[in-house]
């Protein structure tokens, strides 16, 4: 089995080792930044911010921990209408105001961003999902329709995986060494992909926006901390919502997913067989999201 390598060959794609093809093998390059804009909020935080699309309905999407807009936006990619993305505090060029931070300072940069470009839908992943749901627990009628994206947290911490993976990361940025960012990023990727053209694109594009915009010590707490108080608020939510989940991800366990799904009224839970799908399922978790939200 190969090892992780950085850095990376110089055509950009593996090395075969003993016989085989000797042609190189390349990946496509990642897509040159769009230019984004920094918004003042109500809350006095300032958010990096990204709108893409026309028209009607606006969809904001909330990003995971220690992700951004980048990774965000594929989600995106066959909705209809305007999609707002942004870089929750302590992310990107975001401000990162003192801490501590908990959920309801997540859940004001989604409103203060979900506010100002009038979106009607939201997606949320992974923590993301969390800064929704502290969000609906105080205005429950807030958005029209809604995605849950692997969900990590709802009303006990993430626990001490999630801490140990971002502990490591946060270390590695804060180093400034390529090498073991490149390291901690690369447990984002299925074994299958690592080492592959597709893989190594990824993590040129994680490392050029972690190394050049780096990540807040104040994230640190966040897996200690709880969404809500008590999931059983998520009860008044009435606009329907589909919640997607993946066995065998430890950073979002299922259970979470379906305690989800059966405390929203109007919820599907649609769950994938084995985590990793935004590289083994991509289209049909873009077609999913997408039919849900237009529909």
């Amino acid at each position: 089995m190969r090892s992780f390598r950085w850095p990376p060959p110089p055509d950009g794609g593996p090395r075969s080792w003993g016989p085989g093809p000797g042609a190189p093998r390349t990946g496509r390059p990642p897509l040159p930044d769009p230019e984004t804009e920094l918004v003042a909020t109500p809350h006095g935080v300032r958010l990096e911010r990204l709108v893409t699309g026309v028209g009607d309905p606006v969809t904001v999407f909330a990003h995971g921990l220690a992700n951004g807009i980048a990774t965000t936006r594929p989600f995106g990619s066959g909705v209809t209408g305007r999609r707002v993305f942004f870089q929750f505090r302590g992310h990107g060029r975001s401000d990162a105001p003192d801490g501590p931070w908990s959920y309801l300072d997540l859940a004001r940069d989604l409103r203060a961003i979900a506010d100002l470009s009038g979106a009607t839908r939201a997606f949320g992943a992974s923590l993301g999902a969390g800064a929704l749901c502290r969000l609906l627990a105080e205005s429950p009628e807030r958005f029209e329709r809604l995605v849950f994206f692997l969900p990590a947290a709802l009303d006990r911490p993430r626990g001490p995986v999630a801490r140990a993976r971002l502990t490591e990361l946060l270390a590695a940025v804060e180093s400034g060494d390529a090498s073991a960012v490149a390291e901690a990023v690369s447990t984002e990727l299925p074994p299958a992909v690592r080492n592959t053209p597709a893989g190594w694109a990824y993590l040129r594009q994680r490392l050029d926006h972690l190394l050049r915009d780096g990540l807040a010590a104040g994230l640190i707490d966040l897996p200690e901390q709880a969404p809500l108080p008590d999931a059983g608020v998520l009860a008044r939510v009435t606009a329907p919502a589909l919640v997607i989940a993946a066995e065998g991800d430890d950073l979002h366990p299922v259970e979470v997913a379906e305690q989800l799904a059966a405390t929203l009224p109007r919820a599907t839970l649609h769950r994938y067989d084995r985590p990793g799908v935004l590289w083994t399922e991509r289209a049909d978790l873009r077609s999913r999201i997408s039919d849900f939200l237009n529909g």
